[in-house]
């Protein structure tokens, strides 16, 4: 077992094998509920934000202009309502359909210069990447512009500390509210159905987030381990602690019931690839063809739609208890 270093598993994020940064087709948009700014949430400036860094980040007005340089910090932002002040994001930003349109300030690293001459009010940074970006941040901060490290949330908790924040930050905090509750809510309705899966009935689930020869999975203390734990279902990688690399052996032995690919969007046919590979026709998910592939975006982007990838998650492994 090979666990993988936070700078490895940055750059394996911005490549899109874990973040689900890329994408043929994003998962359809749900209803905006969110409000338009009120006078009111305006007045709520100024605001002192505590961010990931441990830095206090005083925003003195209401921005008008945001740059998101991670794409859930943008998905968040447009759930709570602050999409129109989203002037730059990413390369691998693809949901909402909006942001196609907005300008692309690069990759894991980013254009300081087109940032500035953006001008914007804020740049929403993420704790992932802020520790091999501090010289750019640090000259965004130089050129007068407020920089939020927003936390690499790791469980749903963490989450909901990320849309609070981001509420925080964007004056839509009434939205972010409802949002962390919307969420709570629907997760409570999928708890609901799992417990009624009993000790005897739950199954094994390998998480495949790269494909071979590179095989990574989430281990404990990920939130794709809490999802499989809030469905009811067994992490064939419980024994290795956060995202880490797995032999194929390993795999092999772990033997799980149900394997879930998550890089359909940049690989050929993933199951079809899980299903031919020598050694793997003994294990109980490949006898059986429970092999599913799961949009990427919806399990790894740590924002509003993880509910929608834990909805999926659950219908993939449990058909019988969560198809509708």
């Amino acid at each position: 077992m090979k666990k993988v270093s936070a700078s490895v598993l940055s750059a394996i994020l911005a490549a899109g094998l874990l973040a689900g940064c890329g994408g043929e087709e994003a998962a359809p948009k749900k209803e905006d509920k969110a409000s338009p700014k009120t006078e009111e949430q305006a007045a709520s400036f100024p605001v002192t934000i505590k961010d990931a860094t441990g830095k206090e980040v005083v925003i003195e007005e209401d921005p008008k202009r945001i740059v998101s340089l991670i794409p859930s910090n943008t998905e968040i932002a447009y759930e709570l309502g602050a999409g129109d002040e989203i002037v730059g994001v990413t390369d691998h930003d693809n949901y909402p359909k909006e942001v196609t349109k907005k300008e692309k300030v690069g990759g894991q690293e980013f254009n300081v210069e087109k940032i500035i001459g953006l001008k914007p009010d804020l740049v929403l940074a993420h704790a992932s990447g802020a520790h091999n970006s501090k010289e750019g941040l640090k000259q965004l901060e130089n050129a007068k512009i407020d920089v939020l490290v927003v936390n690499d949330a790791q469980n749903f908790d963490e989450v909901y500390e990320s849309i609070d924040m981001i509420g925080q930050a964007t004056g839509q905090t009434k939205e972010a509210k409802e949002t962390v509750q919307d969420m709570k809510e629907d997760l409570a309705e999928v708890k609901e159905k799992a417990d009624t899966i009993k000790e005897g009935e739950k199954k094994s689930v390998f998480i495949e987030v790269s494909p071979a020869p590179n095989i990574y999975t989430p281990g404990k203390n990920t939130f794709m381990h809490e999802m499989l734990e809030l469905i009811q279902a067994k992490n064939a990688s419980a024994n290795q602690e956060g995202w880490g690399q797995m032999t194929e052996e390993a795999i092999i032995k772990s033997n799980p019931d149900v394997i879930i690919t998550t890089h359909g969007y940049y690989t050929k046919k993933p199951v079809e690839q899980v299903l031919s590979r020598k050694g793997w026709e003994n294990i109980s998910a490949v006898k059986n063809k429970e092999i599913h592939d799961i949009q990427s975006d919806l399990i790894n982007r740590t924002g509003p739609r993880l509910v929608e990838g834990v909805e999926e998650l659950a219908e993939a492994v449990y058909p019988e208890v969560f198809k509708k």
